[in-house]
């Protein structure tokens, strides 16, 4: 139909017969995409439409100027929030919780309520739970948690040890061992309650991003800060999720209207704190094992930067792409650059303060 008002094949149409193209047709339309329409003509100060942009909308793709219209547009979006809706089912009651559970911004849960289809699922997060936690301690060792205490922690292949830093996926694959119940508990519990509902809202190309750059922080900061002690645990990756998301919190306060969110953040930061403590105690307890000591506590500290930083950045804006992010681009260096420091640190430091490391497991 637009074409027939752009005879000269310019891509444009003007806001007055667009207007009158929604007024001959809106009926057709989803309610929520007539809303960002309507808005979007209100906003244009051009005189014109692209016609790319109602495309975008229409397969519910969303270029980057088309986000910046709408988001100029927002006083009709903002008429009626997503709160006021009735008559939905359960399904559809979660999905408007997990928007308001994330999302600041009234434009994007309903963006976001329209188009969310659980098409894929949060496969990543669930995938990651299941697997690193359960399937590989479970089936392989017989033990659904293996303690520090156990005779097969420092032999399991999958560990950080200092004295085996060249084995390069040790970096990643700590996380599939914890330091008892209790640690794979509240990590279980953190990355479910909080990855889940993330990776509903921004997918899982983003989340698994902030979740493994919070892992591979975590145990290059150990090799760094902590030398001689080994890793377990999830908690980079974990603490990379929940530091993003209660930053994003503080940071949107009053556009974000979920319930309660002063008693959930005060909860997050209790368990966290309590997770954190009881790391660094054990760091310090005596060795089961001497000369090899408990878990190094510093994964969680690399955890926590990479989710004020990358995370926060991530998670700030629904949809909107990165490579149009200033603040992206110089986070993602520094974190570059840290990681290059960690490796030459990793490759020359060691033998050059002469360190006494434990001996190989």
């Amino acid at each position: 139909l637009l074409s027939q008002f752009d005879p000269d094949n310019t891509g444009y149409i003007s806001t007055e017969k667009f207007r009158s193209l929604l007024q001959r047709h809106g009926s057709e339309l989803d309610p929520h995409k007539l809303e960002v329409l309507l808005a979007l003509a209100d906003s244009n100060s051009e005189g014109r439409i692209c016609y790319q942009d109602f495309v975008n909308l229409m397969s519910n793709k969303r270029s980057n100027s088309f986000r910046q219209a709408i988001l100029q547009g927002n006083r009709r979006l903002c008429s009626k929030a997503l709160l006021e809706e009735t008559g939905l089912s359960l399904s559809q009651r979660l999905i408007r919780h997990v928007a308001y559970e994330t999302l600041p911004r009234e434009i994007d849960r309903k963006w976001y309520y329209d188009s969310y289809t659980c098409c894929p699922p949060p496969w990543f997060m669930i995938t990651i739970t299941i697997v690193a936690f359960f399937l590989y301690n479970g089936v392989v060792l017989d033990r659904f948690v293996l303690q520090v205490s156990h005779p097969l922690y420092l032999k399991n292949a999958l560990l950080y040890h200092p004295q085996l830093r060249a084995q390069a996926w040790r970096y990643l694959t700590y996380i599939f061992m914890h330091a008892g119940i209790e640690h794979l508990g509240l990590n279980v519990v953190l990355q479910l309650l909080v990855g889940v509902p993330l990776e509903m809202v921004h997918g899982a190309a983003r989340i698994s991003f902030v979740y493994i750059a919070g892992v591979v922080a975590g145990s290059l900061a150990v090799s760094v800060a902590d030398m001689r002690a080994p890793v377990v645990g999830s908690s980079g990756g974990v603490y990379a999720l929940v530091s993003a998301h209660l930053a994003n919190i503080v940071m949107n306060w009053s556009g974000m209207k979920c319930q309660f969110k002063l008693l959930r953040m005060a909860v997050a930061l209790i368990c966290m704190s309590f997770e954190f403590g009881r790391a660094v105690w054990l760091r310090f307890h005596p060795s089961a094992y001497p000369p090899c000591p408990h878990p190094s506590f510093m994964a969680h500290l690399g955890g926590v930067m990479v989710g004020i930083t990358l995370g926060v950045i991530i998670l700030r804006n629904y949809e909107q792409r990165l490579q149009d992010q200033t603040l992206w681009w110089i986070f993602l260096s520094i974190y570059v650059i840290f990681v290059l420091f960690a490796i030459f640190w990793n490759i020359f430091a060691y033998s050059l303060l002469d360190l006494k490391l434990p001996p190989p497991p």
